[in-house]
């Protein structure tokens, strides 16, 4: 009976240190339309061209496009633990700040939603990493550059990974963008796909570090 209990609690002990491996990842990508697809079906946005990819070569990933076009962080705030509650997630890719900046927002008010953000998700227990975000230069060089430097300072501040912005070599190409200049297009979805599934690969394995 003894050698038993002692068989049975190893094997108990191995199931508990297997588990947390084996375990699926519930990956939120919270953004805004940049993530949303705008004016295209969501399954046509590059976050749906990676659910739909991660389906066969992923299955224990669970990836969520939490996005909504027009959100600002504020809104993302206020909406933020409806969407914990919901996918209760792991891991979480914050794409936010382009409308606030758009708008004009004080940057120091952009930064401050983003670090409550990433706080309510840390304090979740969830792996978070920041997208930089930028804004065309014709809102002024000033203004744009403290809006760019919002995002590694909340990412320091924070200690998480911050991501390049996807939208880098996108917007150089009129090809790829929409009439708005501000949106990409269908055709843009795959490359960006491209572009984040490393990151947001190496995001829901726990391997993305900051710098």
């Amino acid at each position: 009976m003894k050698n038993f209990l002692v068989k049975f609690g190893v094997i108990v002990a191995i199931l508990f240190y297997i588990r947390p491996v084996s375990a699926n990842v519930s990956l939120v990508v919270l953004g805004d339309s940049l993530s949303a697809g705008y004016a295209m079906a969501q399954t046509e946005s590059w976050v749906g061209i990676l659910q739909q990819r991660w389906a066969n070569s992923h299955p224990d990933i669970t990836l969520i496009n939490a996005s909504i076009s027009g959100d600002t962080s504020q809104g993302a705030l206020n909406r933020l633990q409806g969407v914990i509650d919901r996918h209760q997630p792991t891991a979480v890719f914050v794409e936010l700040g382009g409308n606030d900046g758009l708008r004009g927002f004080v940057p120091a008010s952009i930064q401050d939603n983003l670090l409550q953000i990433i706080d309510q998700l840390q304090q979740h227990g969830a792996q978070v990493a920041l997208s930089q975000i930028r804004i065309p230069p014709n809102y002024g060089e000033r203004y744009s550059d403290m809006f760019a430097a919002i995002f590694p300072a909340a990412a320091e501040q924070a200690q998480i990974p911050l991501i390049p912005f996807f939208m880098e070599t996108i917007i150089e190409n009129e090809a790829l963008m929409q009439d708005d200049g501000i949106h990409p297009n269908r055709e843009a979805q795959p490359i960006i796909a491209d572009i984040m599934e490393p990151y947001l690969l190496k995001l829901a394995q726990g391997k993305l570090i900051s710098e």
